[in-house]
Formats: C-alpha cells, sequence, structure tokens
C-alpha cells in the first residue's frame, strides 16, 4: 500500500480502479479496511481511494491531533494525487470529516455519503457514552464500546464478523487520543455552504449517531437526500449490505428518484 507525505504525517492509502474518483474516510479506531467491500464493489466503476487517516492503521500516529488536522489532510491528499474533484463517502468519524472538507473546499466535492453520522459533537451530559456514565466511565474508550454494542448496532453477529475481520487495532491509549481528536466540532452553521449533492442514511437502531442526528445534516444541506434503514444500527453498510451498496449506486449514477 503506498504512502503520501501531507503537513505533518505519512498518510497510508490504497487504490483500486479508474474513473471519477471516490474517495472512502473510515470511522474512529479503525481504518481503511473497514470499507473493503465499499471498494472492491465500486472500484469497477470508479477511481477508489481508501486511505488510514491520521492516527489510525498504517499512518502516523502523533501525540496530539484534532479534527482540523484530518479535514485538511484530505485536502492534502487530493492536492498530492491532483484530484481536482472527487466524491466523499464517510462513515461515523468519516462523515465529520467529510462534512468539514465539503464545507472548506465545496467546488471540489462532486457528491457527499454520509452515513451515521451527526453535524455536531455531543456534550458531556448527552449521548450513550452520558447516559451510561456511571457503569462505564472507569472504563477504557474501547472498553466503553464494547459494552454498549448491543445500543450501537442491530445485526450483531453481521457485525462481529465484520469487526473482526478489520485488522490493525489501535492500543488504548491511541484511541483515546483519536477520541479526544473530535471535541467540541460543529458544523450546522456551516452547513449551508455544502454545494455537492448530498446522500445521508442513518440506521434505526443506532444508539450513538441516532436517525436524529442524520436527518439534522440532510436538514442543514441544500437539497439533502434522507434514507433511514430499518434494519440496521451504526452499520447499515454490513446490517442491510445489499440496499446500501444498490441505493449508493443510484444516487452516484444519478438514479435517485
Amino acid at each position: 500500500m503506498p504512502q503520501l507525505a501531507v503537513n505533518d504525517v505519512e498518510l497510508f492509502y490504497e487504490e483500486k480502479g479508474s474513473g471519477e474518483v471516490l474517495i472512502l474516510i473510515h470511522g474512529l479506531t479503525s481504518n481503511h479496511h473497514m470499507l473493503k467491500q465499499e471498494m472492491n464493489y465500486f472500484h469497477n466503476h470508479y477511481r477508489v481511494i481508501a486511505y488510514d487517516a491520521r492516527g489510525h492503521g498504517k499512518s502516523s500516529k502523533p501525540d496530539a491531533y484534532s479534527l482540523a488536522d484530518h479535514i485538511q489532510d484530505v485536502i492534502a491528499l487530493m492536492d498530492t494525487l491532483e484530484i481536482e474533484q472527487a466524491s466523499l463517502l464517510g462513515m461515523s468519524m468519516g462523515t465529520y470529516i467529510a462534512q468539514g472538507v465539503a464545507i472548506a473546499i465545496p467546488d471540489r466535492v462532486k457528491k457527499l455519503i454520509l452515513v451515521s453520522g451527526s453535524a455536531h459533537h455531543k456534550n458531556q451530559d448527552e449521548g450513550l457514552m452520558a447516559e451510561h456514565q456511571r457503569e462505564l466511565g472507569h472504563l477504557a474508550f474501547d472498553e466503553q464500546l464494547g459494552r454498549l454494542v448491543q445500543y450501537i448496532f442491530h445485526d450483531l453477529d453481521a457485525v462481529g464478523t465484520w469487526m473482526a475481520s478489520i485488522p490493525g487495532r489501535l492500543i488504548p491509549e491511541q484511541q483515546q487520543i483519536a477520541a479526544d481528536a473530535l471535541a467540541d466540532f460543529d458544523f450546522r452553521n456551516e452547513l449551508n455552504q455544502v454545494t455537492a449533492e448530498t446522500l445521508v442514511i442513518s440506521g434505526k437502531y443506532d444508539g450513538l449517531n441516532p436517525p436524529a442526528q442524520g436527518k439534522e445534516i440532510a436538514d442543514h444541506i441544500p437539497h439533502a437526500h434522507f434514507y433511514l434503514f430499518e434494519q440496521s444500527g451504526h452499520a447499515p453498510n454490513i446490517e442491510e449490505p445489499e440496499r446500501f451498496l444498490a441505493l449508493i449506486t443510484d444516487f452516484l449514477s444519478n438514479r435517485l428518484p
């Protein structure tokens, strides 16, 4: 897998296919393997690029970084690879990065696909973590997520198989640094600057970024499309894969009703 020196880090990435560019942006504490299904499915029709965000996978792991760094890394990746315009597909944390890129360089983002996302960081007294703080507050970040998995996903068997297939787990210290990078972001007052055609997908049973937060993103982006997956939690791409891939295919091909 090749690597790029951008800003102050090295980013590892994988690339397949040719044509219009589709950049895949993974979720918190994971890496590009999280979106292998999407790369293998779409590379026959697009130039698909999946990378490891800073602090993740085989990319550099600074002692501290921010969401702004993640956003600038995607822009630098596009510049270095001489990509004038790309579509972005982000999952969970990847939606935060993708929103920031679409706000920063709106003319260079053709289409925007946001899966299981939110437009803003949750305060300490709101969200799934806050609801279970009393029993989980003493645990490390990954242990907290492990205890909450039943509230985050719907098809636990499918998600368990998927997670087991993703190599390169971060150690607890790296996980906490990655989580800290997402503090205090709020794009709600800037999302009206997004000019990319946008598809927002949420899972009905997602307790981490509930459907109302996906709908909020769509309400703030002009003419965005919002779809609720009725048999999914935080991973609709894995919990309802056929519908997921078909919907994104139609969106990228301008066939949405």
